[in-house]
């Protein structure tokens, strides 16, 4: 990317020739390194502007052509560190030169001085300095110049000569080097289309429009072509809409010819050019150095909302180059009006993407929105329509909204209001409109009207003077009212002269004016009102307007209004009582057809002034006529959901307001708005209609008198895509050559026109020496096929050749001139190229390519073709092959695509002399299913017939489904017959045989290149003729072959169902075979609604052995199913017949409906429990246990039909037989339950299974006497056999190793372990079944740590029984009488003997003969006092201490003495 100007807008002669041929700076190269003209070093400038890095580089290495050093292009972008564009620098000085290439060291010293001189004149201002300063860097610019003009034109005249010496070899055809660029552009406005073009000899360059020459002296001011140092240009003055055509530049020399195209776009506006649309500038920005490209995609579309509504309107814009600081002016249009935002419109620009927002549709936002993208080089637009459509009625069939509403004539107390009428009335004519004000900054709103008015404009009085107020319209018929129209804008009422004064101050506005007047002049009546007219008369009302006194400074003055009736002298006063401030008045309830004259007063406080001089006699009535219909209706086709309707205007229409267009499908008479704002226009794009219906349309204007007629309705026409002439076909292509003719291919246009293309035009020239002839014809009648043969040619003569294609719309432009091609026979062994490859069938992962072989066949005939494949951007080099053996078809099914990515295929032939030369490549295509892609399905119908259907919903009214088998279109329809019904194709086969197998596919023209195929192989073939024979000898399908089933009473029901039968179905019994029929025996019945078919029997005898059949028919279709019984069958359901029936019988009293049983619960309790049916309140339930009736207590129990009886701790004396019986007056049943023996083991087992299944994980503790495993169980049961085991093996218990039972705990006591009671112990419950298992690991830390916690307890055991204890013996209290001898003895335990000692109140005592103390065989402590005294009370204590503890015992001695005693008792 580079930020200086394109060097064709630059000063040619001054500027370097980097622009040339490769060959020709080659050469010149060359030749000026051999010259005396030798260059030195170059240097370049570099220079900072406040900053910023701006830097300057060279657009050619001619440092050898000139002995000054080489001057760099400038550029004018400013780069951060990063190299990132950032703005612009203006240059510091420019010569006389408008584009200066770069410095030399003089101008280096001259921007030096420059620059001090701009010091100095900021220091100092010295005129003087300043001028000298200037007659320096003009003197040096002009020796500058002169010495570039020299060097010019010496390295001009050595390339001449160069160029005579080495003519032949610099010779080249025409190339552009800059093509031309599109623009579109507003109308009256200029364009210019430049365009740099090389090549040797100097190319003649045409301009065409529209592939005519462009004559410049035959349009005289129109157009004007320059050509200068090998730049072209045409620039168009004042275009017009006629001038927006294909413009096409070519250049020709006698190495050949080159075209470039480039189209022009004049866009109109409404009207002459807005001024709020300036003109843009074109081309680049000189003084920036860059220009601006600037691209609008992702744009919006024709949209339709409804009233109410949010609608976004967005696209993005692609400025290029990104510039960091740079923002274009984003703007948006409405009808052509540019838009501000407000609250009913938010525009945002995010960088790359400019959205509008209308917060609140109303039919107002109806119109074309324009987007305009302007930037220094110029703007770019892009517009679309916006169709807005009522809201729902509030009433049903009311009319829709008024729309537009605006303020006119705004004065004191008096406005004008004015609306637009809708387009919908609800299918009543509108009776009139109620205008509604409310006051700015109030919700309150008050309707203005009594009674509805007819005509769109309304004038408002009682207005207050300086307040704001907004209007609103509604309209009624006889169903209802309207929805509001949207608010006006707000509207003063206030004198026009006072809002002009204000409007010009910069005050904020508030909602509130305050009026202000001159100094009034006391005591003077104010004279005559001034040029008293009537401005505007309906049948309603009558509108006076007058201009003031013409004196200045009176007192405020007011108006008085009077009328008189023609041909009388009888003036009456309006407004006899509040006279009016604004020189406006509107009159209200005259006589229709009345003449009236009026007269205006000026009053004020000094009085009333004279009467103006009256008006004409005005008759009251409408002066403004609804409009008369237009005419003409013409719809004409535009695409396929549009239609572009046009008429002639009205011929009466005074102030037209505009257009409403309606649409209606032909016959069916509904009508519906096509637009909801008038048009003023008289030619309309109606969008939204149905593709390929047909509209018939009609139009009515509008003013503010009403609506007119409805213009005569319009042709019907059907809505599709408009056609036009085709595209240039392109990439002409040489088949085959022979000495006077050529075959030729091209690829279809990408662009058809939107018909059938009809044929191909091939046109060729003979070109000699490089220079072209004159076109010559190839064919007269057009072509099918893409590929003709050219005759009469001539032999070893070089052409050039064009094709045309044509459609129902006619003959398209030509395509570019092919290659020059040599008409020389082709003698090549191998193959010429396949042609027209196309793709089908393109999905996610597959595609299937098709070609038609090459038409030079080469030595020998093709006998195969290889595909080659590659990614759409990959390298030549990465073409790979998609067959490794060549296939003989035409076509090929590709797989493995990767999704989404985009490939291009090329396809070779090949002969027994090798491969030929490659086709051309196809467009790029991307591996992706498109939405809605449906497949070819087969379908067998009810007869048998087998057809292959295809569905495409996106049709376009000219596409047609074609059916091909193995790709080859189907013409002859002996196999397969055709049918096409609207989105919906089958192909039928007629007779389905071996014939048909092939690939079937189905191509939809018009389209995206839908497609699909199906492939009928031979054991499809197969399947399909097994589904055929079905389908045409049908079978009744069964849900269930014929069964026998007993029902209640020993009846035996047999049934079938089938799957489907018709309400005609029949069906016929047969019992070995011979027919049986409803009766006695047999009770048939057939349900057709579900299928169910069958036949109930009362009993079986010996006579019902045998085959039973139902035989079925339902039209064609027939089945049969049977059932054998027989023998030992038959038996046994013949006993089991009769075993329901006593069954049945059994149950007419009290029954069993369960049978006794148990159930064991988790509490390992166990239930007995039965169900019963049929009791009564007299029927009684006996329980027996071995024949003993078990007493009622609170173990049984009888509740919701069923009787238990509870074993709460079941042991050994439960085991026995249980019975329950139940009886009363119908009857009795008995239930036995046997518990003995096995029945008692299998009880006892599920109890055992209970506990089991509750115990809880083996766990590890230890005691003082070894180590212990136990588990808990909820509930143990004497009867439990448990299994503990070492190692897997059971364990042999002993003295040292014991398990027992304590409550629900079950332990296993290992005495003194040792190492070698490590390992895996586990306990076994035995519940008969296979029993359950706990195991544990006793090893390793877990044994460690238990034996450890063992020998703590142990040597805490041995502890605690070896301590000293005083074992008992010593009371608590003692008391005794004083002189009695007491004697204490304790038992005194301990291992070793512990030591005695005895306190008294805490302190020690020894023995000596009034206290006795013994301590006899280490066990016996005695405490002795001979006589107790007074002396002797006290608290005693016993210590006994050895190695492995102290104790201690305590007793109290109390001694009393007799005669306190007895006092006391006394």
């Amino acid at each position: 990317m580079s930020g200086s100007i394109p060097f064709y807008q630059k000063h040619h002669r001054h500027y370097d020739h980097g622009y040339r041929s490769r060959e020709t700076e080659s050469k010149l190269s060359q030749y000026q390194t051999s010259s005396r003209y030798t260059a030195g070093s170059s240097t370049s400038a570099i220079s900072t502007s406040r900053g910023l890095k701006v830097s300057s580089h060279s657009g050619l290495e001619a440092s050898r052509l000139s002995p000054v050093p080489k001057r760099a292009k400038p550029t004018y972008l400013a780069v951060d560190k990063e190299n990132q564009i950032i703005g612009y620098v203006v240059p510091i000085f420019r010569g006389s030169q408008e584009f200066v290439t770069g410095f030399s060291n003089t101008e280096e010293a001259r921007v030096r001085d420059t620059a001090a001189y701009m010091a100095r004149r900021d220091l100092f201002t010295s005129g003087l300095e300043m001028e000298r300063s200037e007659q320096i860097s003009r003197r040096e610019t002009m020796r500058e110049s002169a010495e570039r003009i020299s060097l010019n034109k010496r390295i001009h005249e050595h390339g001449e000569h160069f160029k005579r010496m080495n003519e032949d070899s610099l010779m080249h055809a025409p190339e552009f080097v800059i093509k031309p660029r599109s623009h579109t552009v507003w109308e009256k406005q200029c364009v210019r289309l430049h365009c740099t073009v090389s090549g040797w000899p100097d190319p003649r360059v045409v301009w065409y429009k529209n592939n005519v020459a462009i004559d410049p002296i035959g349009n005289a001011g129109k157009y004007k072509l320059e050509s200068r140092y090998s730049v072209h240009s045409l620039e168009i003055n004042r275009c017009d809409f006629d001038d927006t055509a294909q413009y096409r530049v070519s250049a020709m020399n006698s190495k050949g010819e080159l075209s470039a195209y480039a189209s022009v776009v004049v866009k109109r506006f409404k009207g002459e050019i807005d001024e709020s649309l300036p003109s843009p500038r074109h081309g680049p920005v000189s003084e920036y150095g860059i220009n601006f490209q600037t691209h609008i995609v992702d744009k919006f579309g024709v949209s339709f909302g409804r009233e109410g509504e949010t609608m976004s309107l967005g696209c993005t814009v692609i400025i290029y180059p990104t510039l960091h600081l740079y923002q274009p002016e984003v703007q948006w249009y409405r009808d052509d009006v540019l838009l501000s935002p407000s609250k009913w419109n938010h525009m945002h620009w995010s960088g790359d993407r400019a959205t509008l927002t209308l917060t609140h549709l109303n039919k107002e936002d109806e119109g074309l929105y324009t987007l305009r993208v302007t930037t220094k080089s110029g703007y770019e637009t892009y517009s679309a329509y916006v169709f807005v459509k009522d809201a729902d009625a509030e009433v049903e069939r009311a009319p829709g909204a008024p729309l537009d509403v605006r303020c006119l004539d705004a004065n004191k107390d008096y406005i004008i209001v004015t609306w637009k009428q809708p387009a919908v009335d609800g299918g009543d004519s509108i009776l009139g409109y109620f205008v509604d004000r409310c006051e700015v900054g109030t919700t309150h709103w008050i309707q203005c009207n009594d009674t509805p008015v007819k005509f769109a404009r309304f004038p408002v009085t009682g207005l207050v003077e300086g307040r704001s107020y907004l209007f609103r319209v509604r309209a009624i018929n006889k169903s209802g009212m309207s929805r509001p129209s949207r608010v006006s804008e707000p509207v003063a009422a206030m004198d026009p002269s006072d809002r002009a004064r204000m409007r010009g101050t910069s005050a904020p506005w508030t909602g509130q004016i305050i009026v202000t007047e001159e100094e009034p002049a006391e005591g003077v009546v104010p004279g005559r009102p001034l040029e008293l007219q009537v401005t505007e008369a309906t049948k309603n009302y009558v509108v006076l307007s007058w201009n003031p006194p013409g004196e200045k400074g009176l007192e405020g003055v007011m108006y008085y209004v009077e009328k008189c009736v023609s041909g009388t002298d009888s003036w009456q006063r309006v407004n006899t009582e509040i006279p009016v401030k604004s020189p406006r008045f509107a009159l209200f309830d005259l006589a229709e057809g009345k003449s009236y004259s009026f007269r205006v007063r000026c009053c004020n406080s000094a009085g009333v002034g004279e009467p103006s001089d009256p008006t004409e006699a005005i008759t009251v009535g409408d002066k403004l006529d609804i409009p008369s219909a237009p005419s003409k209706v013409v719809p004409t086709r535009n695409t396929d959901t549009s239609v572009v309707v046009s008429w002639v205007a009205s011929s009466e229409a005074k102030e037209l307001v505009g257009y409403y267009i309606e649409g209606s499908i032909e016959g069916s008479n509904v009508w519906e708005p096509c637009n909801n704002k008038p048009v003023k226009a008289t030619r309309f794009i109606c969008h939204g209609l149905m593709t390929g219906e047909k509209y018939v349309f009609r139009v009515r204007a509008v003013n503010a008198a009403g609506l007119s007629q409805f213009s005569p309705e319009s042709e019907a026409v059907e809505v599709k895509a408009a056609i036009a002439s085709p595209a240039p076909p392109y990439g002409i292509t040489v088949l085959e050559c022979v000495c006077d003719s050529m075959v030729l291919a091209w690829k279809q246009p990408s662009f058809i026109g939107g018909a059938d293309i009809t044929g191909y035009f091939v046109d060729y020239r003979e070109v000699t020496d490089g220079v072209p002839g004159k076109w010559h014809e190839a064919n007269i009648k057009a072509i099918s096929d893409r590929a003709y043969r050219v005759s009469d040619l001539k032999e070893n003569r070089k052409y050039q050749f064009q094709v045309r294609a044509a459609n129902m719309a006619g003959v398209g432009i030509p395509s570019l001139p092919s290659n020059t091609f040599l008409c020389e026979e082709w003698t090549i062994a191998v193959p010429g190229p396949p042609h027209d490859l196309q793709v089908r069938e393109v999905r996610n992962d597959s595609l299937v390519l098709l070609w038609k072989p090459p038409v030079y066949q080469g030595r020998d005939p093709v006998n195969g073709f290889y595909v080659d494949i590659k990614e759409a951007d990959a390298p030549e080099e990465v073409w790979r092959g998609v067959n490794n053996k060549a296939t003989e078809k035409t076509y090929i099914k590709i797989k493995n695509l990767k999704e989404g990515e985009r490939f291009v295929f090329r396809v070779r032939a090949q002969n027994k002399a090798g491969v030929g030369e490659c086709s051309d490549v196809t467009e790029p295509v991307p591996a992706l299913t498109k939405p809605g892609t449906k497949e070819i399905v087969v379908d067998v119908n009810d007869d048998g017939i087998v057809s292959l259907n295809y569905e495409f919903c996106d049709l376009t009214p000219d596409s047609k489904f074609v059916w091909s088998k193995n790709y080859e279109e189907i013409t002859d329809q002996s196999r397969l017959t055709i049918e096409t019904k609207g989105n919906k194709s089958k192909a039928i086969f007629n007779t389905l045989g071996e014939e048909d197998i092939g690939i079937y596919s189905c191509l939809v023209t018009h389209t995206d290149g839908a497609s699909s195929s199906y492939t009928l192989s031979e054991e499809e073939l197969k399947r399909l003729l097994e589904v055929s024979h079905d389908h045409k000898f049908p079978i009744i399908p069964l849900k269930s072959e014929l069964a026998v089933e007993l029902l209640e009473k020993g009846k035996v029901r047999f049934w079938l169902q089938a799957d489907k039968i018709s309400a005609n179905g029949k069906v016929d019994y047969i019992f070995n075979e011979k027919a049986v029929s409803q009766g006695e025996k047999y009770k048939m019945n057939f349900d057709k609604n579900t299928g169910v078919i069958e036949m109930i029997m009362e009993s079986l005898t010996p006579a019902d052995e045998g085959t039973f059949t139902f035989q079925l028919q339902d039209g064609k279709a027939t089945n049969q199913s049977s059932l054998v019984l027989i023998g030992d069958v038959f038996k046994e359901l013949q006993k089991e017949s009769e075993f329901q029936k006593k069954e049945w019988v059994r149950k007419q009293g009290p029954h069993f409906i369960e049978y006794l049983g148990y159930e064991v619960t988790p509490e390992c309790c166990v239930i007995l429990k039965c169900k019963v049916g049929n009791m009564k309140k007299e029927t009684s339930a006996h329980w027996y246990k071995d024949g003993r009736e078990i007493k009622s207590d609170e173990h049984l129990g009888f509740t919701e039909g069923v009787l238990k009886l509870e074993i709460a701790q079941i042991s050994k004396k439960d085991a026995g037989v249980y019975e329950v019986v139940l009886k009363d007056d119908r009857g009795k049943d008995t239930s036995t339950l046997n518990l003995t023996d096995q029945g008692f083991k299998d009880l006892m087992n599920e109890v055992f299974s209970f506990i089991a299944n509750s115990s809880t994980p083996l766990k590890i503790t230890s005691t003082d006497q070894g180590i212990r495993l136990y588990t808990f169980v909820s509930y143990y049961n004497d009867l439990l056999q448990v299994t503990w085991h070492y190692k897997d093996s059971a364990i042999a218990f002993s003295d040292r190793i014991k398990s027992g039972v304590v409550g629900e705990q079950l332990w296993l006591q290992i005495t003194d372990p040792t190492e070698k009671d490590m390992g895996k112990y586990a306990i076994e419950f035995n519940d008969g079944k296979g029993g359950l298992r706990r195991t544990v690991e006793l090893s390793g830390q877990a044994f460690d740590d238990a034996f450890a916690e063992f020998q703590r307890l142990k040597a805490a055991a041995i502890a605690e029984r070896s301590r000293a204890r005083v074992a008992g013996g010593l009371p608590d209290v003692v008391t005794i009488q004083e002189g009695k001898a007491l004697n204490l003895t304790c038992n005194i335990s301990g291992d070793p003997v512990p030591e005695v000692t005895w306190l008294k109140n805490d302190r020690e005592i020894t023995s000596d003969d009034h206290c006795i103390l013994k301590f006899a065989s280490g066990k016996f402590a005695s405490f002795i006092i001979t006589g107790v005294t007074t002396s002797d009370s006290g608290k005693y204590s016993i210590l006994v201490k050895n190695k492995y503890g102290t104790e201690s015992g305590d007793f109290t001695v109390s001694v009393f003495i007799p005669e306190e005693a007895g006092g006391k008792k006394k």
